[in-house]
Order: structure tokens, then sequence, then C-alpha cells
């Protein structure tokens, strides 16, 4: 990214409150200088792009040097943010601590300086921050080192390099236990959900490797317990333990609720935590107890921009997923229309993952409300996507429904050109689940031009296979994403979808 496209995203992602404070401190009103003209083209065009900007601020200040003015107007900004940051956040806080400390000491201020360093340690214990404490101790003996230890005995010394030592394991033990959780999360993310037994089993790795770390842990602190229980829920809830799943994240919640002040800023893994309570919730179908946490997602507060619109895409995505299971598809697309200029308008700033979830389900909504072109035109936004969606799970089964959709068009030569390409993909592919050989089949046979002898007919010979795939927990998660099977009813006994889904809730 250009230092003017990384200036354009800082600008259009400060906060309201950001935006007067800088305001204040540049002066805005008055300030006529290059960079503070650059400020205000960029943040009264927030759409520009940068030959724009470039275009605009030559026009006021033809004689002025752009890429100074670009320069030093991003580190003018990462400098006040900085400093509004102090006051807010622990981290920000400490390390500025432990600056000032550093000038007292080169300033022979020793007394405060070791003052200074002895109120960062125990804020550091407080907020459970060991990286900083770590820094903090070592900053202390090396200064106690410069000075020939004035006033300390050797046992005092040793109890102080004790401390330390303490400190280390604990971030080694938090370390471990992060770095299961996020092999685990990639897992998930590039690999999918687990499709068989054989699959579970290449997981026992990462399972043995967690159990002995807690096992032989000694250590108990927020860090440690929330990364056990976030890997315990990511691998209940990816191998089909929904119930299970939704009692680890229960107790998550209660350690995360338990210890607010602990919590990183933004708090992305408690967002986490929440969205995977939503999620084993609409699995098992709860969809009332759904509302509370939804409601907690509505209560948190940020001071940034960018996890602001994760959070609102969160809300927006479990309040339109109980619309589509249960067919209330004109009140799903209410809450499109509602939310589009918030959300759906900016989901090029959120993560490939969610950007996909988004728009498959808006399409989902459009084939319920029989506007397959509308849905067309949003799967083809995916596939057309610059970002790497394609090696994601959940693209598979974006193709899945876009097969559906020409079904509905009617483009039956393009469909079945889709349907070979699929096909040699799930061949090439040992991750594929039952459900996607019906729904080809299902395709493939065209219920919809069928007599209602053949129909029937179709329909009695994947019975078997349906009944199994309904009870089958690995291919119970391909149902979880879209209820495949009430698609295929629907188009055998010509009911609208609609109509189908809200029997299959009854």
């Amino acid at each position: 990214m250009s230092k003017l496209n990384a200036l354009i995203s800082l600008i259009n992602s400060l906060t309201k409150s950001e935006r007067k404070k800088i305001s204040s401190y540049l002066d805005l009103d008055k300030n006529t200088t290059d960079y503070a003209v650059l400020y205000k083209v960029i943040d009264n065009k927030p759409s520009a792009n940068r030959q724009q900007v470039r275009t605009d601020f030559i026009k006021l200040r033809p004689s002025a040097a752009f890429n100074t003015a670009i320069n030093y107007l991003f580190d003018t900004l990462l400098l006040i943010l900085n400093q509004l940051r102090v006051n807010q956040d622990s981290y920000f806080s400490l390390f500025t601590l432990l600056m000032n400390a550093k000038v007292l000491y080169e300033k022979s201020i020793y007394h405060e300086c070791f003052f200074l360093l002895t109120k960062i340690q125990h804020e550091a214990i407080r907020f459970e921050n060991f990286n900083i404490l770590f820094i903090a101790q070592k900053m202390e003996l090396d200064f106690l080192l410069s000075l020939d230890f004035p006033d300390i005995t050797e046992q005092e010394l040793l109890n102080k390099q004790y401390k330390i030592n303490e400190t280390l394991k604990t971030i080694r033990k938090i370390n471990e236990h992060a770095s299961l959780y996020e092999l685990l999360k990639h897992r998930i993310l590039h690999k999918g959900p687990v499709r068989t037994s054989k699959q579970k089993q290449e997981l026992n790795d990462l399972v043995v490797s967690e159990m002995s770390i807690v096992s032989n842990s000694g250590v108990e602190n927020f860090e440690i317990q929330k990364n056990h229980k976030l890997f315990q829920s990511s691998y209940l809830i990816n191998v089909g333990d929904y119930k299970s799943a939704l009692n680890s994240y229960y107790e998550l919640n209660s350690i995360f609720e338990q210890n607010m002040h602990l919590l990183s800023n933004p708090p992305m893994y408690y967002l986490n935590t929440i969205e995977g309570v939503l999620e084993s919730l609409r699995n098992i179908h709860n969809y009332e107890g759904m509302v509370y946490f939804i409601n907690q997602l509505n209560k948190l507060e940020t001071r940034s921009a960018h996890f602001k619109l994760q959070i609102d895409a969160v809300i927006f995505l479990y309040s339109l997923l109980p619309l589509i299971d249960t067919g209330k598809f004109s009140e799903a697309t209410r809450m499109i229309n509602t939310h589009k200029e918030g959300i759906l308008d900016r989901i090029n700033l959120l993560s490939a993952e969610k950007q996909i979830q988004l728009l498959l389900y808006c399409a989902i909504v459009y084939l319920g409300t029989d506007e397959p072109h509308k849905a067309r035109k949003i799967i083809t936004q995916i596939i057309q996507s610059d970002r790497n969606v394609f090696s994601l799970p959940l693209f598979r089964t974006t193709r899945l429904v876009y097969l559906m959709v020409l079904y509905e068009q009617k483009d039956f030569d393009y469909m079945d050109f889709e349907i070979r390409s699929l096909k040699r993909e799930i061949k090439n592919n040992e991750k594929s689940y039952q459900l996607e050989q019906v729904v080809l089949k299902c395709l493939r046979k065209c219920p919809d031009e069928l007599s209602e002898y053949k129909r029937i007919h179709l329909l009695n010979k994947l019975k078997p296979q349906l009944e199994e795939i309904q009870n089958n927990k690995y291919e119970m998660q391909l149902l979880h994403v879209f209820n495949f099977i009430a698609w295929i009813e629907s188009k055998m006994f010509k009911i609208p979808l609609e109509k189908v889904l809200q029997e299959k809730l009854k």
C-alpha cells in the first residue's frame, strides 16, 4: 500500500471524537499549511481515490511538495492518535510510563525512575500484561547494574531475578496456548470443518498438545484460561459437537465478563467468543437465545471505526440467519435494504471470509424471494473478487448456491458447464460432502421439467440418502450453512421454499 493510500485509509477510519481532537490540535479553521489543506481534501471526500486527492490538492496548492505533505501529515496523525490513547488504553499508558522511566534515568533522576518502574510492574500485574512486566523488570535490573547495585542486598537481587524467570515462564505458557489456537484457527479457515472421522483424527496432534500444556501448566491467569477455552470451543464446533461447543463458549463468556478490564483493545477475542455462541445457538435452532448475545454486541463500545464495522457485520449476519432458516425472506429483504449503506456498501473493508458469508446469505435471501437475477449479481461479485477467496472452504458452497441460481434462471447450458467444473474439483479433493453429490444429481435431473410421477420416483430414490445425510453430523455442517434439502423438496413438490422451511421448523 502506498503512503497516500495508507493516509486516506487512516483519515477515513477516524472516529468522531478523534476527528474533533485532531481538528482542535491542528487548528484546521485557521491553519493554511500544506498538510492541513491535504487533511481537509481527504476528509471532505471520503470516497476519493489517490488521483482525485492529488488533483484536488494541486489545484489548491500548485507549488506545494505533495509527498512531503503526505509524510508529515501521516506522522502527525499517528502522534496525535498515540497521545489520545495514553489515557484510554492500559497498553499505551504503560509503554508511555516505560519511556518516561528511561528519560528519568538518562537525566540521572534515579529515585523517581525506580519509583516509576515499581509502579509500572504493579500496573502490569493488575492488567496481566506480562510482556510489559518483563520489560520493566529487566530495565530495573539493567539500571541497577549500571549504578553498581546501590542499597540492594544479594538476596534482594536474587528475588528480582526469580521474578523475571517466573514472568518468562508465564509468557512461554501463554504463547504455547496461543500458538495451538492460532494453528487450529488457520486449519478451520483454510481447510474447512471436519467432514470425516479421518479428518477428525488429523486434529489429534493439536488436541494432544493442548491437553499436555493444560495438565503441565501450573499457571492460571486470564490469558491462559482464555486461550484454552478458545481452543476447546473452536475444536468442538469444528467437529460438529454444537451443544458441547455452546457450553464451552458460555464458560468462556463468563471468563470475559469477570475480567472486562483485561480485554484487549479492540476486544477481538470477545467478539470471536460471542460470534461462537451465536453460531452454536443458531446450529441448535435456539433463535430466542441469540437475542441476548446480539444485545451484548450492541452494548460493546470501541474507538476503532473498523472494529465497529466488524461488530455491526456480526450483528447483521446473526439477525439475518434466523430469518433465512425460518423462511422469512420478505423480512430478510427489508433487513438487507436497511443495512445496505452501513455495512454492505463497505463490505470490502471486512475479511475475505466475512465478505463471502454476508454476500452468500444475501444471495440466498434473493433466491428465496424468487429474484435469481439479484442473487446471480451478488455471487458474480464474489467470484470476480480481487481477494483470494477461491481457496476458502465457503467458496465451494457458494458455487453450489450459484448452480441453484442458474437453475432458477433456466440457464441450463451454463449450469451444466459449472456442474462439470465442480465435479472435477470434488473428484480431485477428498474433502467432499455426500450432500454435494445429491444436489448435483438433482440439478442434472431438472425436477421442474419432470412429470409428477417422475419427480416422486426421483424423490423416493433419493430419500434413503437424504435421511442418512440428516443423521450424519459431518454432513449436517453443510446443512447448517443452508438447508439444501429444503430447496430440493421445494423443487420436487413445487412448493415455495419459505413454506418448506417453515414446515421443517414446525
